[in-house]
């Protein structure tokens, strides 16, 4: 039994985050100004957890989402809305529901979160905001008794209830369902869309507080026909809907015209859609996909091996086999490194917020705009993007963006613009972080480089602007003045260059003062298995990413120049330096060959003995084994069994 309620736990903390991540969102919309799509997906992600969080027994969450939820009803019913004041204390209470959410994957119950400082100041505010409603319907009381009966409740169309058809329902829902409560208010919205109900029972307020034994018996007045309401009621979940006219009213009362309009708006209900995606949905554990990505590796190593065995035995049988064989692999591996590709929004989505605090706690106004964030990596590649990227975001603002009355001056918009954008560049994926703000002061990273003790006066004095901002990489480099929560702490855009270099990316900044600045990532879109050139140098094989080779040429010894301690040649009127491989294979006499290869915007020879041809192979990292080697990713086994070591022209 412990064990079921664990899984129901991992289920419930999955469907959780993805609801908080939407209330955020859709939070931070809605302090652009009011927006009834964001309104209307707060509502439903603080009623979903309110809901589940009651169904698993997790009472201090459900007792912060209610609070929530009765003062979004207000807002949703457009009797209030959402200042800047209650955007800051909802944004504080998606806080607290986060943590409740790590409280409860890490075992707990959400009781260690104390949520009784945001329930009150809710309360606090709907407290404030009942005066104020009742003041204002003050005036109003003698006419709506005229107009209205007593008993009546009010109608959600312009149409007097009155003259509308009744008909008596009778809604059950499905034993299986895991929250019957949820799936009945759903049914009660689609319904009370479409006309007004009379009487329900239970009440609508006690299947809310979950007292619902699963049939729902009610009256509604509605011009737009049975079919039209049962359709509303029915979806995935629920059993059966039984629905007859009431009092003896004919069907044929209800408006002709009505009839056809209204199923439509049923049909585009989002309950239904929604259902019938999520059954197409797996939640699958990433450690089982990485075990499958290892079976995969292997397999596609075993495939060079039975190849190579093949071409030496000239089997044609075993030929025909292994060309299946290969496909079906090569399928297989195309298809698990689909799976395995996540969407950037993953990430991106948790920005805007950071952007927004931030912005507040410096005094900035900044308007953040994102794109392409439906564009897919890989899911190592994804682990280790997250910080590097909220740690750029930062800079952007606290250093990039000015303050107003400062912008205001240099003929700015008082509001900086700060842009996060992502696509696909042939294999790799480049994410850009533009923004309009005061850009690097070449002058200042120079003045600090010198008084970090990080390079001499006389040295920096000679530096190009590429080679200042190299600076900014330095460990222990800041040009903050002062500490800030923010900033200022020395642990900055090294840790950024090292996370990237890690992940076989590369980092290029671009810097106008006074306009802006802009970083590029360049990323390879997965780690793991990649095409690599095999060459032979002095008796051993290596391997060299495709990705890098520029062009391979032939070399003769003597075209090659001496320039300072270095060696160079001159191929098609570009001076390029020559990188011997002498540390790590030894001294080779015959080398007649150029692997030319590229960095950024840099390129160098390698000099090899012999090219051997183009393999796909699997990339195993060696850090586990003899730790992180400067100019080697990784080792491969290639199809004979030999182990070689791939190079990685970004760290060389």
């Amino acid at each position: 039994m412990a064990s079921e309620f664990e899984a129901y736990r991992g289920l419930f903390v999955a469907e959780s985050r993805e609801n908080h991540e939407n209330l955020v969102k859709n939070l931070l919309i809605l302090e652009k100004g009011p927006d009834q799509n964001a309104i209307d997906e707060i509502f439903r992600s603080v009623h979903t957890l309110k809901g589940a969080s009651a169904s698993m027994g997790y009472a201090e969450m459900e007792r912060l989402c209610h609070a929530m939820e009765d003062v979004f009803q207000l807002v949703r019913s457009g009797s209030a809305e959402v200042s800047e004041d209650l955007g800051n204390l909802l944004l504080a209470c998606s806080d607290v529901l986060e943590e409740m959410i790590d409280d409860i994957e890490g075992g707990g119950d959400s009781s260690s979160k104390n949520a009784d400082d945001q329930v009150f100041a809710l309360k606090d505010w709907l407290g404030q905001r009942g005066k104020v409603t009742e003041a204002k319907k003050a005036p109003a009381k003698g006419k709506k008794k005229e107009m209205t009966p007593p008993d009546a409740p009010a109608g959600n169309g312009e149409t007097p209830a009155g003259s509308m058809p009744e008909y008596t329902m009778v809604i059950t829902v499905s034993p299986e369902c895991a929250m019957k409560d949820v799936r009945a208010m759903l049914a009660i919205g689609n319904l009370e869309a479409l006309g007004t109900i009379r009487s329900m029972t239970p009440s609508k307020e006690q299947v809310d507080e979950g007292n619902f034994d699963g049939v729902l018996n009610l009256t509604i007045a509605s011009d737009a026909g049975e079919n039209a309401l049962k359709t509303a009621a029915q979806g995935t979940e629920i059993a059966s809907v039984e629905i007859r006219p009431a009092h003896g009213v004919a069907p044929e009362e209800k408006s002709p015209a009505a009839a056809p309009r209204k199923p439509a708006e049923a049909d585009r209900k989002p309950g239904a859609a929604d259902k019938s995606r999520e059954i197409k949905n797996l939640r699958v554990d990433i450690a089982q996909l990485d075990h499958i990505m290892n079976l995969v590796e292997d397999l596609v190593i075993n495939r060079g091996r039975l190849k190579q065995i093949a071409e030496q035995h000239k089997i044609k049988e075993m030929d025909e086999a292994i060309g299946m064989v290969e496909r079906s692999v090569s399928e297989l591996q195309n298809l698990m490194m689909l799976i395995r590709m996540i969407p950037l929004n993953h990430i991106f989505n948790r920005l805007p917020r950071v952007v927004r605090d931030v912005a507040q706690y410096d005094g900035k106004e900044v308007e953040f705009v994102m794109e392409g964030g439906e564009t897919e990596l890989d899911r190592s590649v994804m682990d280790g993007l997250n910080d590097p990227l909220l740690h750029l975001i930062r800079n952007a603002v606290n250093h990039g963006i000015e303050a107003p009355d400062i912008r205001e001056k240099a003929g700015k918009p008082r509001k900086g613009f700060v842009k996060l954008s992502a696509h696909r560049d042939r294999d790799n994926v480049i994410i850009e972080l533009i923004d309009d703000g005061a850009g690097i002061n070449i002058e200042k990273v120079k003045r600090k480089a010198v008084e970090k003790g990080l390079v001499t006066q006389d040295a920096v004095d000679t530096y190009t602007i590429d080679q200042a901002i190299d600076l900014l990489f330095q460990p222990g480099f800041s040009t903050a003045d002062k500490i800030t929560d923010i900033s200022g702490r020395g642990v900055g855009l090294d840790v950024v260059k090292r996370s990237i270099e890690a992940l076989k990316g590369t980092i290029r900044v671009e810097t106008t003062p006074g306009k802006g600045s802009r970083f590029e990532l360049l990323l390879p879109p997965t780690m793991a298995i990649v095409d690599i050139m095999i060459v032979r140098v002095n008796g051993r094989r290596l391997g060299i990413p495709i990705s890098s080779i520029v062009e391979v040429a032939n070399y003769e010894r003597e075209g090659t120049h001496t320039i300072g301690k270095g060696e160079a040649v001159l191929l098609r009127d570009e001076v390029l330096q020559l990188l011997w491989l002498t540390d790590m294979v030894g001294a080779s006499d015959v080398c007649e060959i150029l692997i030319v290869v590229q960095y950024q915007k840099r390129k160098c020879c390698i000099p090899v003995d012999l090219v051997e041809g183009k393999q796909e192979v699997v990339v195993k990292p060696l850090s586990s084994f003899i730790g992180n080697t400067r100019g080697v990713s990784g080792v491969t086994i290639l199809g004979d069994g030999e182990v070689i070591p791939v190079l990685d022209v970004n760290t060389m």
